[in-house]
C-alpha cells in the first residue's frame, strides 16, 4: 500500500524501511523466496518497483520501530467510514508510569503513604486533586473496606478482622523482623504475607513485596537446596 501511494504521488526516489527481516532481504535479492504466497507478493512488488528511478530497501529492527507499531495498533482500533471522519491524533509519551504502588522509602517522593487518598476521603470526604469521575467512583468503592479509628486506618478483611495499614518505613521493618528476626524462619513470600496478616498489619503490595524480599535474601539462596538445614539457629519457644 505504501509503494502504491508513492506511485500515485509520482515519487521517483524512495527509501523503504521494514521490520521483517524475511521480506526485506527477499526483496533485496539476498535471500531466496520459496513460500508460494511470498513468491506472488515478491512479483507484485518487483513490478511496482519499475515505476521508480531509484528505490532501496532497509531493514529496521523492531526495537527502533515502536512508534509504527503503536500507530498500527491505533489504526486497527478505529473504524473510519469517510475521509472527513479522520481527525488529528495528539500523542504524548510519559517517562514513568502514571500510577504505581511501591513501599520503598525513597520511592515515596511526595511524603505521603500509599493510603493517603483513602485516609483523606474517609476522614474529610475529600477527593485527590485532578481526580477524574472514574477515579472518584473507584475511590468510593475502595473505601468500603477501610475503617478509621482516631488517626489510624484499618483494612477490613472478609472475616471482619481489622488490619492496621502501615507506611513504607513500617512495612520494611515488618518484613525484616518476620523473615529474619528473632522468631523469623526465612519462610517464602506467600507464607510471610499470611503471617503478617495474622499479626494484624496490611499494605497494598504486601504479597509481592514479601516474594521479592525472600528472593533477595542471601541466606535463603545459600541454603535453598538443603531443605533439612535451617538457615539460622533455631530458638526454643517454651509455652507458659
Amino acid at each position: 500500500m505504501g509503494i502504491r501511494a508513492a506511485i500515485e504521488r509520482k515519487i521517483k526516489v524512495l527509501e523503504v524501511y521494514g521490520d521483517s527481516t524475511l521480506v526485506i532481504y527477499q526483496l533485496k535479492g539476498e535471500w531466496e523466496t520459496k513460500d508460494p504466497k511470498l513468491i506472488d507478493y515478491q512479483k507484485l512488488v518487483l513490478e511496482l518497483v519499475k515505476e521508480f528511478d531509484d528505490i532501496t530497501f532497509h531493514y529496521l529492527p523492531r526495537d527502533e520501530n515502536q512508534m509504527a507499531d503503536a500507530l498500527a495498533t491505533l489504526a486497527s482500533m478505529i473504524n473510519v467510514n469517510r475521509q472527513e471522519d479522520v481527525k488529528p491524533i495528539q500523542m504524548s509519551i510519559y517517562e514513568v508510569p502514571a500510577h504505581c504502588y511501591n513501599i520503598e522509602e525513597d520511592e515515596e517522593k511526595d511524603d505521603h503513604p500509599w493510603y493517603h487518598d483513602i485516609l483523606q476521603y474517609v476522614k474529610n470526604r475529600e477527593y485527590p486533586d485532578q481526580a477524574s469521575k472514574n477515579d472518584k467512583r473507584k475511590l468510593r468503592r475502595l473505601v468500603i473496606d477501610y475503617v478509621l479509628d482516631g488517626d489510624i486506618l484499618y483494612k477490613r478483611r472478609k472475616d471482619q478482622v481489622l488490619l492496621r495499614c502501615v507506611d513504607a518505613v513500617e512495612a520494611k521493618k515488618i518484613l525484616e523482623e518476620v523473615h529474619e528476626g528473632v522468631c523469623g524462619t526465612h519462610a517464602n513470600g506467600f507464607t510471610m504475607a499470611r503471617k503478617i496478616m495474622r499479626f494484624g498489619y496490611y499494605w497494598s503490595t504486601m504479597e509481592g513485596d514479601c516474594v521479592n524480599y525472600a528472593k533477595r535474601c542471601h541466606k535463603c539462596q545459600i541454603y535453598g537446596d538443603n531443605i533439612h538445614v535451617p538457615p539460622s539457629p533455631l530458638h526454643v519457644m517454651v509455652s507458659p
